[in-house]
């Protein structure tokens, strides 16, 4: 079976060792055409807290950490520092 793996945005840094990310999903509406942009917000474990808010990251779906931690991030795709 694959690993899901979704790519996001850093919305929130302030808890430790976790990040919230928050994943665009665009579609068109099924009537009208009109593209949907629904967003999704996973909590993904950040273990060296190396994630600031506005970094594009990789998140893949791992083992339950927490309560509503299911997602670990992969990779840091581009900073928002530079």
């Amino acid at each position: 079976m694959a690993v899901k793996e979704r790519v996001g945005l850093v919305v929130s840094d302030k808890m430790d060792k976790t990040v919230v990310v928050a994943i665009e999903n665009r579609s068109p509406h099924p009537k009208y055409g009109k593209i949907v942009v629904r967003t999704k917000r996973y909590k993904a474990h950040d273990e060296e807290n190396k994630c600031r808010e506005g970094d594009r990251v990789r998140i893949s779906e791992t083992r339950p950490l927490s309560r509503t931690k299911r997602w670990v991030v992969a990779e840091i795709i581009r900073s928002s520092q530079g």
